[in-house]
């Protein structure tokens, strides 16, 4: 199949640009597992280990302005009181949304019900004048309610660690395979720009030397390129320029040396005149293209 120089050099931009691509492409796709990874950890866990947090911080919050008030003999503060557990009823609610581990949905909905218990007991509290045993419930419920804020932020803990070591499992196995598809690229793609660098300039020196050598009138130098490409019709009409002006020598030695036997007619003159203003005109012509080339 016939190729030509315009179409070998785009084939191989268009080869290069495939390697590229397919660089991209895997690099893209190993980004996107690893993104998706990463953002499932803090969107899952490490949000249910921050809503855990937020209701422990607001139930210790509220007793702790509840066990002031009562040794100070005060009313509670009922305004902070009720910011807190607007706060807490709020992260719960987010938690609720948040369910990913198993056996989560079963401790969340324990640490609903402790919750309700809480809120009643503390707006019990607050009715009753701040009685003991009001009191003492409520740090009894709170403390149940501690435990599985805690065993909550524990579950999300673990699995916060378990989902790290995967995404950096993930991450050294998408360095590894990259490195490798990366390294077969380059020496595909370093293997061939040179092959590709090789062809032009096994052919470029060639036409090089060829040109030289009729230049410097050895009639005789011939090319001979493989294949079809441009290179190949170059060489046929060089060969083809050799040989003709071999032949133009040849007939204008013979007419020179018949000269001493008979005078030359005009006819002859001229023809000998137009011979030999084509071989100069091909020597010229020649002598620029090899000039061309010499300063490349």
């Amino acid at each position: 199949m016939k190729y030509s120089i315009r179409t070998r050099f785009t084939l191989g931009m268009i080869f290069l640009f495939l390697i590229i691509l397919v660089l991209s492409v895997f690099s893209g796709y190993y980004l996107n597992k690893l993104s998706n990874k990463t953002s499932a950890i803090l969107k899952e866990n490490y949000l249910s280990v921050v809503y855990a947090r937020e209701m422990s911080e607001g139930i210790m919050n509220i007793n702790q302005e509840i066990t002031t008030s009562y040794l100070m003999k005060r009313n509670s503060d009922s305004l902070k009181i009720g910011n807190e557990l607007n706060l807490i009823n709020k992260s719960l609610l987010e938690e609720k949304n948040n369910i990913t581990e198993p056996g989560e949905d079963k401790l969340v909905a324990g640490i609903e019900s402790g919750y309700n218990e809480y809120h009643s007991t503390v707006f019990k509290y607050l009715m009753s004048q701040n009685k003991p045993e009001v009191m003492l419930s409520l740090q009894n419920i709170s403390g149940d309610l501690y435990q599985k804020l805690l065993l909550l932020s524990q579950m999300n803990g673990k699995a916060l660690e378990a989902k790290t070591d995967d995404a950096k499992a993930t991450s050294r196995s998408a360095l590894t395979q990259m490195t490798i598809l990366a390294t077969l690229c380059f020496l595909i793609g370093m293997s061939f720009t040179f092959s590709f660098a090789a062809y032009f300039n096994q052919r470029f020196f060639q036409l090089y030397y060829g040109i030289k050598e009729i230049v410097s009138s050895n009639y005789d130098q011939r090319l001979f390129f493989d294949g079809k490409d441009e290179f190949h019709e170059i060489s046929l009409l060089l060969n083809e320029m050799a040989a003709k002006l071999k032949e133009n020598k040849r007939k204008m030695s013979v007419t020179l040396l018949d000269d001493h036997a008979r005078d030359l007619s005009t006819k002859d003159v001229d023809e000998l005149k137009q011979m030999l203003f084509r071989i100069k005109t091909i020597e010229e012509q020649a002598a620029a293209l090899l000039t061309k080339f010499e300063k490349k």
